[in-house]
């Protein structure tokens, strides 16, 4: 047995060399030719290595589509599951389109005015990290638009809310985002130029998606049956809490990358931004349990999850320039802030399916007036504070009041609001013939009427 051992182990060695200096003639022949190009530099090196990161970072991004359709579908009935996914699903589609055709231009070509790009309407000639600048800014353009989805959800009609995307993806997004971020090719924009901090979007993407909630949402008015006819409000449970905290794991995870990535470079304070992400979610969190603990009130899993989102949103504009003392001060002003929205939400008789607007607005006007506040090596700058508000005001402006135009114009159009039957009967079938959970849904829905759709 041993001789047979030896014998196959020479054979095997024999073949490994075989092998090995076939595989190493191949490296010489091809280092030695025509086929490779010279030895990168190490600019080069590194500039391959930033496109990575970028492209990464983007990756992350795209991920946070999943997060939002796994929270806003486990947020709402059973019978509205797949208008929820389709809504998440197909607004990443046509809004990618637009903003690659229209968008992307106005938001970062040549800026000379300060308001909005003038060039790279839909580019075809670009350098290696422009083309992951167009693609990580698209996924920026997405979760501005989704975040609106999970507020009017239950209610509006999917061809009325794919408008909106357009609107959001092609127009309402590239141009405040034009104004804190633009000039990529060139110029300028006018609150970059007075010094407006915002890193990774916590007005320009996420204000300004928790803004058109809003207007939606007015527009829009409540559920049947969300609040008593004397203005008390019933609560409308989702259906499954599970796919809402898979979905808040999911978003937590890829807003590293929403963040960090927005470096647009491998060699930037990457921890830093990382661990301050990660603390004001946290902090955030723990704010909320000790709140709830002191007050007597039940510890909502829902709420939980949309509080730790409050304190991500918060933080992403000031992630890079705050010490992680200050990201944890930002977790916690987040928390107080979705309390704060999320009651007067309910007083008001505003009906938000998933408190998109409490996360997104209450997070994103304190995170970006923490930045102010927080500027590392210039805290509580008064003239930094100022500019701040004005962005945040800004932004209020645009976003708000162009979503109540174009919210408005559908609905007088082609309507946004579903008929009242539809909505008790549940969008799935009205809209889309199709059920999340056919197995048991069979009474709900008929087969053959379904089928007949298709």
């Amino acid at each position: 047995m041993r001789k047979l051992n030896n014998t196959v182990q020479r054979h095997t060695s024999k073949r490994f060399n075989k092998a090995y200096k076939w595989l190493l003639s191949v490296m010489v022949f091809y280092q030695h030719s025509s086929v490779y190009a010279a030895t990168p530099t190490n600019e080069q090196l590194y500039d391959y290595q930033n496109v990575m990161w970028v492209v990464i970072g983007g990756l992350l991004v795209f991920f946070m589509q999943a997060g939002f359709a796994l929270i806003e579908a486990g947020s709402v009935r059973s019978k509205n599951t797949v208008n929820v996914l389709m809504k998440n699903y197909t607004d990443m589609a046509i809004g990618g389109l637009i903003f690659y055709i229209l968008g992307y231009g106005l938001m970062a070509g040549n800026n000379p005015t300060g308001y909005v790009g003038q060039s790279e309407f839909l580019p075809e000639q670009l350098s290696n990290m422009q083309w992951a600048h167009l693609f990580f800014q698209m996924m920026f353009a997405s979760t501005a638009a989704t975040i609106a989805s999970g507020a009017m959800a239950e209610r509006i009609k999917f061809s009325g809310y794919l408008i909106g995307t357009l609107m959001t993806c092609g127009l309402i997004y590239p141009v405040v985002a034009s104004w804190a971020w633009g000039g990529y090719y060139g110029g300028q924009g006018w609150l970059t130029q007075l010094g407006f901090i915002d890193f990774a979007g916590s007005s320009v993407v996420h204000s300004v998606g928790g803004w058109l909630a809003l207007a939606g949402i007015i527009v829009l008015g409540p559920r049947i049956g969300r609040f008593a006819p004397d203005g008390t409000p019933r609560l409308i449970a989702g259906h499954n809490l599970t796919l809402v905290t898979l979905g808040g794991f999911i978003l937590w995870l890829a807003w590293f990358g929403f963040n960090a990535g927005s470096t647009l470079t491998s060699s930037g304070n990457l921890g830093k931004i990382m661990l301050n992400t990660h603390l004001a979610g946290v902090s955030a969190v723990t704010a909320y349990l000790l709140i709830s603990g002191v007050m007597r009130k039940a510890i909502l899993l829902s709420d939980t999850v949309n509080i730790s989102l409050a304190g991500l949103v918060a933080i992403t504009a000031g992630c890079a320039t705050m010490s992680p003392v200050y990201a944890i001060v930002t977790g916690v002003g987040a928390c107080l802030a979705y309390l704060a929205v999320k009651r007067l939400l309910d007083n008001v008789q505003m009906d938000d399916a998933v408190y998109a607007v409490a996360v997104h607005v209450g997070g994103g006007v304190w995170g970006t007036l923490a930045a102010g506040l927080f500027y590392e090596g210039d805290l509580f700058s008064t003239q930094r504070i100022i500019v701040q508000l004005m962005g945040i005001g800004a932004m209020f402006v645009w976003s708000f009041g162009l979503g109540m135009v174009v919210y408005f114009v559908i609905e007088k159009t082609i309507g946004l609001r579903v008929l009242a039957q539809h909505e008790q009967r549940g969008l799935d079938f009205t809209e889309h013939a199709e059920g999340a959970y056919p197995e048991f849904q069979d009474s709900l829905f008929s087969q053959q009427t379904l089928t007949e759709r298709h």
